[in-house]
């Protein structure tokens, strides 16, 4: 869930609280900067989206190349059958 932060409120409650204006600043601007760092590393929705899109590729490819493979040792047993029956 996403949210916001006020910062101009929340330095002024700390400054309220009884901090110096400067470091209540401070303190609010290592707050903003440490969300921001931390939003950068989430995923959006269109992230999820092309994740997604990108597995059900993959997945589809690796059904593919086991349905050949599968295929192939068919081929082979059979014919070996052939060649010895």
């Amino acid at each position: 869930m996403a949210y916001t932060l006020d910062t101009a409120a929340a330095t002024e409650r700390i400054i309220a609280a009884g901090a110096d204006p400067a470091l209540a600043r401070a303190i609010i601007a290592e707050v903003a900067s440490a969300d921001d760092a931390q939003r950068a590393d989430l995923a959006t929705r269109a992230d999820l989206r092309a994740l997604r899109s990108d597995l059900e590729a993959a997945i589809i490819a690796s059904e593919r190349r086991s349905l050949i493979a599968a295929l192939a040792i068919a081929g082979v047993l059979f014919a070996a059958l052939r060649l010895t029956g």
